[in-house]
């Protein structure tokens, strides 16, 4: 064994032996096993052992502690700690440290340390080398003990200061830096007008935008800028620390939050974790969430739910269509030719786009989430569906911004859940085994989701996804009110479509029953009263006759599970676990159908109804600055193929590339790289529409501006951007031009292209040209491939990305200076709203929320009085009773009474103002009264205590009279004042009682307790400064005190006064001798 592990073996065992088995003994504190998981602490630690080993002569040398402090008291090495214990590294490795220089028990090794300090001052400088160079080997260490248990998840921290604001600034600057080097960069697709040389070569930006990647060994690669885009990546806000998942549900809404504690679902007004989707407007408000849906059946035509699916889509849409007749509001075709909803609002026909319907109810859900957290809250995390394109996560966004939300990331809803799920595990096999696949299935009240992830130690990959979006709960809703139409035509003679408000309450009591029916297989009843011309209806219903009613939707539950095993290369037997979640999970015959297909029992360790909630507060607090996370990798996935299209001069006159196959990682950016003299346009689209839920394949068109071709005439090379960014969303992202700037005319060192077709060679070249991709963001070469070369189409070898960058520098030496040039790039999104339309929108929300401020204060304002009439006519025959003569009460009564009136008649609908002026009329009348009784209530006790202070006072100058040596000090003339006040006291308290003695309880009192209370103040004032005088310090006479100190021990202090010893404050020590206590 090496000394080196031995010397950690011992401290090992040190601190063990003081806080393991033998228990903790007092004034000891535990040796940090932690600095020995890096070289310099292990030699900080050698020196400091042999300090403390018994009959050690060598003390610390001034370069040792030098070393130790650069080591324990740098911010970024502290910081590399904290990735071991984020909670308890850096101020117990403090305090050890000073415990260990304390105990050395030597004035030198202080006075070392002193030294140290003084040429740490003078050596700053030099700290960045020292950090460097132990962050290293930090790192290093740590890969070498990978068998030590990490850390599950880290208690949550706030971190956010000036500091953080700086070092964010900075990262940002670096980033963006980093970005515009990287577009300089040759690699991508390129195409040559005359005779097209072809290429590919991706670059994976990662799939971690803000914590580490543990497969990273470069410190440039622990990030991934957000590149700039169509729908920018949004960064953390600093108006707050707030940490915000929102899961945007098609029936219900939850909310997840960060706190000290981890995640906690928080609760809406009404007690309820869940806040209905539902948005109720009326003549003067809106009423949003479980409001709303209390009014569904009586606000019918103004009430709206289910509107989620209408995202980003126009009014045109089969889709909409479909819905336009579920639907008993209607829905109107905007200007720009979305679906909106037409309502009745403010006594006027209105149209609301979708954004502004989805706004206003993230916005009562913010303010749930204030009113839980007591702050502002800004960032957040909304959860969609992984089916949702480009058009319909845009106008989520849109509606985020209407609300006043700085949305972090769209996520998933599958990789929301596998993210609650993955976090929390500590069993995890590690990153060199193989993965645990675990299958994630969500049936929601609208749609059908299943993903398969793949788990290792802090990273989670989503392998594939499959979808159906038309299968939900409400399918089984229908069914059963399909069922019930039919039976009560028959047996009633009525037809329950043609009655919307009818139709309703089927369904909620549909919901009801299938509910119960999840729960019981026997026969169940449905009643409803008064549904309709004055009808009760009745039927019953078992499970066994509701899955025969639902065999249809039953036999669609295994298609996309056999979809996802086949797009994951996984057979049945690789699964691990199935993880289901969503509502209609809780129907057996749903459970029994994925039974059946995995041969493995379903697994219900998470809550269905609130794991996206939590996966995506989880995702904000790890996006978040204000929170400390563990690291823990995320890897999504894009559910369609993109492709590229563009213009050449060829007979078809297009190219098109896909980009972006399906179920590729996300967030990626790739570079594109064209041989173009002009400006030409990039189109993108879906490849297979088939697969797509949209009926338009089309996602934008993007113009790359202000291409100019070289000075010698020669096309310009210009490298384009793509990504899809952490939202999901496609984009170009940047573009830039390479320009050459000649210095010799000699061009014979240039490379020759092997000029060939693009249309017949594109394929194959796609087909050759594999990237094998790394998890967490990295590329390598294909395992065909050697290491140092590349393989292109044309079967010639290229050189690696080192060796290509040195001859680019040669040729760069030979031929002339690079220059790239940012290019402009003008965007048309399919379905994006306009900014101009999108700032209407945010201002109309603004406007509508004051209206509800202001309504609710006109409410409160009539509220307010009418609580003051019931509560006070209750008063005037009980406790008020005694205090009102019986002709005021008649007056007061038929006042009472005639507000009441005024309230239900022409004060029904009146400002607030109206309402605050007749309150005050109100008080007018009953104030008097109500002071009466609380002088009569509150009178006795301000008596009694003017009375106990002065008899205390006279007691005081009765013991002064009799000479008693506590009070001999005072002085005669202030104690003759003090006398004579508590006598005009006396007199005082006593005519007042008199006086109010005679009076009634009807008239006014004499007194106030607010004069009670004052007079008893002013008492104190005056006589407790005189009678409390503290007696003046008797000097003790230089002979006395020579004497004292022979009998009494030795004396401290120009004053004379005694110091006690040590016993004498802790009686378990042994008395100290003179010679012990002169030590420092």
């Amino acid at each position: 064994m090496s000394e080196e592990v031995c010397e950690e073996n011992w401290w090992k065992s040190r601190a063990l032996s003081r806080t393991g088995a033998q228990g903790s003994v007092a004034g000891q504190r535990p040796i940090p096993v932690l600095l020995t998981r890096c070289p310099l602490g292990r030699q900080v630690l050698q020196c400091l052992r042999a300090q403390l080993r018994p009959g050690a002569p060598r003390l610390l040398s001034a370069h040792e502690v030098k070393r130790g402090l650069i080591y324990f008291f740098n911010v970024e090495t502290r910081a590399q700690a904290i990735l071991y214990n984020p909670v308890a590294s850096v101020l117990p490795l403090k305090m050890d440290f000073t415990f260990i220089l304390t105990a050395a028990g030597t004035i030198a090794t202080l006075a070392a340390a002193a030294v140290a300090t003084l040429l740490i001052v003078k050596s700053l400088s030099s700290l960045k080398k020292w950090t460097t160079r132990d962050n290293q080997n930090t790192k290093e260490s740590s890969k070498q003990n990978k068998q030590k248990k990490p850390r599950l998840f880290s208690t949550w921290q706030p971190k956010w200061n000036r500091k953080t604001h700086k070092e964010l600034d900075e990262k940002k600057q670096r980033l963006d830096e980093e970005d515009g080097e990287e577009r300089g960069t040759d690699q991508g697709l390129g195409e040559k007008e005359q005779g097209t040389h072809v290429k590919l070569n991706e670059k994976q930006q990662g799939s971690q935008i803000s914590s580490r990647n543990p497969s990273s060994n470069s410190p440039e690669e622990d990030t991934v800028p957000v590149p700039k885009g169509s729908v920018p990546a949004a960064r953390p806000s600093r108006g707050g620390m707030s940490v915000v998942g929102i899961d945007l549900g098609f029936l219900n809404c939850y909310i997840a939050v960060a706190r000290s504690g981890g995640i906690e679902t928080i609760a809406n007004e009404y007690s309820d974790r869940c806040t209905p989707a539902c948005i109720s407007l009326g003549s003067r408000t809106r009423a949003i969430g479980n409001a709303a849906k209390s009014q569904i059946v009586t606000n019918v035509r103004n009430t709206i739910h289910g509107f989620k699916k209408l995202h980003g889509r126009s009014f045109d849409d089969p889709i909409v269509q479909t819905e336009r007749i579920r639907l008993p509001y209607e829905l109107q075709k905007m200007p720009d030719g979305s679906a909106g909803v037409k309502v009745r609002y403010l006594e006027e026909e209105r149209p609301f786009a979708i954004e502004q319907v989805t706004g206003m109810l993230l916005a009562k859900l913010k303010e749930t989430s204030e009113n839980a957290l007591k702050k502002p809250v800004a960032d957040c995390v909304i959860s969609i569906p992984s089916f949702f394109t480009d058009a319909e996560r845009r106008s989520v966004m849109a509606a985020a911004q209407v609300a006043g939300l700085n949305c972090l990331r769209l996520m998933n809803e599958t990789t929301a859940v596998a993210l609650a799920y993955g976090i929390y595990k500590q069993d995890l096999p590690q990153l060199d085994e193989k993965p645990r696949n675990v299958v994630f299935i969500d049936m929601g009240h609208s749609a059908y989701q299943v993903s398969v992830c793949a788990f290792n130690k802090g990273k989670l990959k989503v392998l594939a996804t499959t979808f159906d979006p038309y299968l939900g709960g409400r399918n089984f809703d229908e069914a059963l009110v399909d069922y019930f139409c039919d039976e009560f035509k028959t047996k009633y003679k009525i037809n329950v479509k043609e009655n919307s408000r009818a139709l309703l309450r089927l369904y909620q009591e549909c919901e009801k029953l299938k509910k119960l029916m999840s729960a019981n297989a026997s026969d169940l009843p449905l009643n409803i009263e008064c549904f309709m011309n004055d009808l009760d209806v009745s039927s019953k219903m078992n499970r066994a006759q509701f899955e025969q009613l639902c065999a249809s939707l039953l036999a669609r539950v295994e298609p996309p599970l056999k979809a996802v095993m086949e797009q994951a290369n996984l057979q049945r037997e690789d699964i691990s676990s199935i993880e289901i979640v969503g509502g209609a999970t809780r129907i057996p015959a749903v459970k029994e159908q994925i039974t059946k297909f995995f041969l493995k029992d379903i697994s219900t360790t998470l809550n269905a109804d609130e794991a996206v909630a939590r996966g995506c507060a989880l995702q904000c607090a790890i996006l978040s600055p204000a929170f400390k996370v563990r690291e823990f990798s995320i890897t999504d996935l894009v559910p369609y193929s993109v492709t590229l299209r563009w213009k050449t001069s060829f007979e078809d006159g297009s190219g098109e590339c896909e980009v972006f196959c399906k179920n590729h990682p996300a967030p990626f950016s790739k570079v594109i790289t064209f041989h173009k003299k002009e400006p030409f346009e990039l189109e993108a689209f879906y490849t297979n529409l088939h697969e797509v839920p949209y009926p338009d394949a089309r996602i934008g068109s993007f113009t790359i501006q202000n291409v100019f071709p070289q000075s010698d005439g020669d096309s310009s090379k210009v490298k384009v951007k793509v990504r899809v960014n952490i939202h999901g969303i496609f984009s170009v992202a940047s573009a830039s031009v390479i320009e050459k700037q000649n210095l010799e005319g000699d061009h014979s060192d240039a490379p020759m292209e092997t000029e060939t077709s693009f249309k017949n060679e594109n394929k194959d070249n796609m087909d050759k040209m594999q990237v094998d991709q790394e998890e967490g963001g990295h590329q390598k070469c294909h395992p065909e491939h050697t290491p140092e070369e590349e393989i292109d189409h044309t079967g010639a070898k290229t050189k690696s990305a080192v060796s290509d960058k040195q001859d680019r520098l040669n040729q760069t030496l030979k031929k002339g200076k690079v220059k790239s040039i940012d290019l402009p790039i003008q965007s048309s999104l399919c379905r994006q709203l306009g900014q101009d339309l999108l700032n209407s929108y945010i201002e109309n929300e603004g406007k509508m929320i004051m209206q509800d401020k202001l309504e609710k204060e006109r409410n409160d304002a009539k509220n307010a009085v009418e609580e003051y009439v019931y509560d006070f006519r209750d008063r005037l025959g009980t406790v008020y009773e005694k205090f009102i003569t019986p002709e005021d009460l008649s007056k007061l009564s038929a006042v009472l009474e005639d507000t009441e009136n005024w309230l239900y008649e022409d004060g029904e609908d009146q400002p607030k103002q109206v309402y605050v002026d007749k309150l005050q009329e109100l008080k007018k009348y009953g104030q008097p009264i109500q002071m009466k009784y609380m002088e009569h209530e509150e009178r006795p006790k301000a008596l009694n205590d003017l009375g106990k202070k002065i008899q205390l006072v006279m007691k005081v100058i009765e013991a002064y009279r009799n000479k008693d040596e506590r009070y001999d000090h005072l002085d005669p003339t202030e104690m003759e004042k003090v006398e004579k006040y508590i006598s005009d006291a006396m007199s005082w308290l006593n005519s007042k009682m008199n006086a109010q003695n005679k009076l009634s309880l009807t008239q006014d009192p004499v007194v106030k307790v607010s004069e009670i209370v004052a007079k008893s103040k002013e008492l104190d004032n005056f006589c407790n400064p005189i009678i409390y005088k503290p007696k003046p310090k008797v000097e003790v006479p230089e002979d006395k005190a020579k004497a004292n100190n022979e009998h009494n021990g030795p004396m401290d202090g120009p004053s004379g006064t005694e110091t006690k010893s040590d016993s004498t404050k802790d009686n378990s020590q042994p008395t100290k001798s003179s010679g012990e206590m002169e030590v420092d």
